[in-house]
Parts: C-alpha cells; sequence; structure tokens
C-alpha cells in the first residue's frame, strides 16, 4: 500500500481534473430531475467514479501489455466521447424544448435511465484512458490505490454536482432539460476539439 504523500496528492489533483466533465453532466442530470431520489443521486455519482477509475487502470494494463494498440485507438476516444455526448444531449435537448412547458416531477417522465447512465459514465471517462500513462511506474497495488483514490474524489464532485443541478433545476421548471442538453452537447465538443486539435 504507498504511503506516500505526493502519491494522494497528485492523484487527488488527478482525480478532480478527470471528474470535471463527469461533475458538469452529473450538473445537467441534476438539472433533468429536480427531485431525484438519495439513491439515485448516489447512484449516478458511484457509477462516474467506477468509470473514472476504471479507465485509467484500464489505460495502465493497456500500456503494460500492448502499447502499440492502445496508442493506435487513442486517437478515437475524441470521437467516441463526441457521438455519445452528442447523442443523449441532442436527446434530452430535444425532450427539453418539446415539453418545455410540463414540469412534471422528472420532465414529463424522462427520467435519466440506467443505460443512459451507462453511456454517459463511458463518454465523460473515455479520455481518462490517458491517465494511465500517470501509472505507468505503479505497480499493480499502486495502480489500484490510485485508482481508487480518482473513485472517491470523482464520487465526491458528482454527489455535489447533482445536488447544484437539483436545486438549480427546481427554479428552472421545464427549462432544465433543454440546459442539461446543452451541456452535454458542449462538454462533448469540448473534449473532441481537445482530443483532435490540442
Amino acid at each position: 500500500m504507498p504511503t506516500n504523500l505526493i502519491f494522494y496528492l497528485t492523484n487527488i489533483g488527478l482525480g478532480v481534473g478527470l471528474a470535471i466533465d463527469a461533475f458538469s453532466v452529473s450538473l445537467a442530470n441534476g438539472l433533468n430531475e429536480p427531485r431525484m431520489k438519495l439513491s439515485k443521486l448516489c447512484t449516478i455519482a458511484g457509477l462516474f467514479a467506477f468509470f473514472q477509475a476504471l479507465m485509467p487502470f484500464l489505460g495502465w494494463i493497456l500500456i503494460k501489455t500492448i502499447v502499440n494498440y492502445f496508442t493506435a485507438f487513442e486517437r478515437f476516444i475524441p470521437w467516441i466521447a463526441l457521438a455519445l455526448l452528442g447523442f443523449i444531449g441532442g436527446k434530452m435537448l430535444y425532450e427539453g424544448i418539446k415539453n418545455r412547458d410540463c414540469q412534471s416531477e422528472c420532465g414529463c417522465g424522462k427520467c435519466v435511465g440506467f443505460g443512459t447512465l451507462i453511456v454517459q459514465g463511458i463518454a465523460t471517462s473515455i479520455d481518462a484512458l490517458s491517465a494511465g500513462l500517470n501509472f505507468v511506474d505503479y505497480d499493480l497495488l499502486g495502480a489500484a490505490v490510485a485508482a481508487i483514490v480518482i473513485a472517491l474524489v470523482t464520487f465526491i464532485i458528482c454527489a455535489f454536482g447533482v445536488e447544484i443541478g437539483k436545486r438549480t433545476g427546481t427554479r428552472l421548471a421545464g427549462k432544465a432539460g433543454i440546459l442539461g442538453g446543452a451541456i452535454l452537447i458542449a462538454i462533448g465538443l469540448e473534449i473532441f476539439i481537445t482530443g483532435v486539435f490540442f
């Protein structure tokens, strides 16, 4: 078990950096469903934490085993994130515009389903595969502990994001789905532009 303080501070910082996109999507989910129960809030934060931990760990495995295949796949990551978040955001935007005058419990019954949450989790964390490069000097235990640290940081940040979204979503009523969809599309574009042009 790593005991070096720098190890933990580095991975907390990495977790914060990786969780920004997941925070924004959590905010959008909270906006879309202002009366969300605590169990669902924890499910959202937990799923995002799981994927944000899983992707760097998979990246570490790929780097340690089949690095050439990983670098070939890496250029497709921005395209995949854009497609997934663009689709989900576009769907949320469309439903928000279509039902903008509706003020039911979760936007005319359009609560975010478990399948959509899985897609969101993958889309917001897929670029974290590259973070496995930061784990290159770690052994298996070190990589696992780093992934757990990232998961804990992501869980806290995403739970906070959902809660902010819920509070804001109550005030925005039927327009929350429009804003949430726009946020998802913007995140997809940001990941794409950063990944392709920078």
